[in-house]
């Protein structure tokens, strides 16, 4: 059984207008040589047109302003990026005089972010419709250029009874990126299941678009939906069932070469089919509590076997 998807993801590109307010020497005046290192190897905001130095800039989306500095927009694409991210992991991104807690306060007084209880020391941060609506604004890439291959941002929460699970996919990105960092490899974007799923079904669902005797069901075979998993790199059963990780982070290695490795979360709670299509997918499977599981990379750059990794 897959998610549905919220229609809110597609890209909205034609009802937006890009308004940028900039400072006659360009974005990042106040930066140091630290932030703009991060700034460069980001991969959620390398291509966005917002502030990244130390000091807070004009940002604009359409008739709303908004004042943000670097890190701010750094943790505003993050949590875009991912869907939802613990209140905990953002504040590495706060790295001077400023207070993550004063940064995430402002960002939610500004309309931008939302907070909810995680646990009793934490808490999860989402994206409001102004804050995606903000980033999609000030893409740098032209409009007639930007292609599939772009990062994706998100808004709101999607499944609040799964957010411990889903916070700790930022948590494994984080260790997967600093491996392939320190491979000599940078990331280009990371993809979540609920854009995977959502190509499928609209592959699925292909032939029967203006069909009005349309009965709802898929318009595809096994054979054809093996053939669509194997394009895209998916782990597939001979019936037509196919697994989806919870990410894919996609990167050029070293060499240039384009790859990509496959991040699943791995909970006590696996069992039966879930566990064994864990253990056999190649998923870079993380454990969130007592063991850990997994391997799959792609392109395919990661480690094979039984995993190591816990979040």
């Amino acid at each position: 059984m897959f998610d549905r998807y919220d229609p809110r993801d597609d890209i909205r590109e034609d009802d937006r207008d890009r308004g940028r307010e900039r400072d006659r020497g360009g974005r990042g005046a106040g930066s140091t040589p630290g932030h703009r290192d991060r700034s460069a190897r980001d991969p959620f905001t390398r291509d966005l047109d917002l502030p990244d130095g130390r000091d807070r800039e004009r940002a604009r989306d359409r008739d709303r302003e908004y004042d943000i500095d670097g890190s701010e927009a750094r943790m505003l694409a993050t949590v875009g990026s991912f869907r939802v991210v613990s209140e905990h992991d953002l504040s590495a991104l706060r790295d001077d005089a400023r207070t993550p807690q004063q940064s995430m306060r402002h960002l939610e007084d500004s309309g931008l972010i939302q907070r909810s209880p995680l646990d009793v020391n934490d808490r999860a941060v989402v994206l409001t419709d102004r804050g995606r609506d903000l980033l999609e604004a000030n893409r740098s890439i032209p409009r007639d250029e930007r292609t599939r291959d772009r990062q994706e941002f998100y808004a709101g929460l999607r499944k609040p009874r799964e957010l411990t699970h889903d916070v700790k996919v930022y948590r494994a990105y984080e260790r997967t990126e600093a491996r392939i960092r320190d491979d000599g490899g940078r990331v280009r974007r990371v993809v979540l299941d609920y854009e995977m799923k959502r190509d499928y079904q609209r592959f699925l669902h292909e032939r029967n678009r203006g069909k009005k005797d349309c009965d709802g069901r898929p318009a595809r075979d096994a054979d054809e939906i093996v053939h669509w998993a194997q394009e895209h790199d998916l782990p597939y059963e001979r019936d037509g069932h196919v697994h989806f990780p919870d990410a894919r982070v996609e990167y050029e290695d070293r060499d240039g070469l384009d790859r990509f490795e496959d991040l699943e979360i791995v909970t006590p709670h696996y069992r039966g089919a879930h566990a064994a299509g864990a253990a056999t997918s190649g998923f870079s499977c993380h454990m969130s509590l007592g063991s850990s599981v997994g391997g799959r990379g792609g392109g395919r750059g990661g480690r094979g076997g039984f995993a190591e990794e816990f979040v």
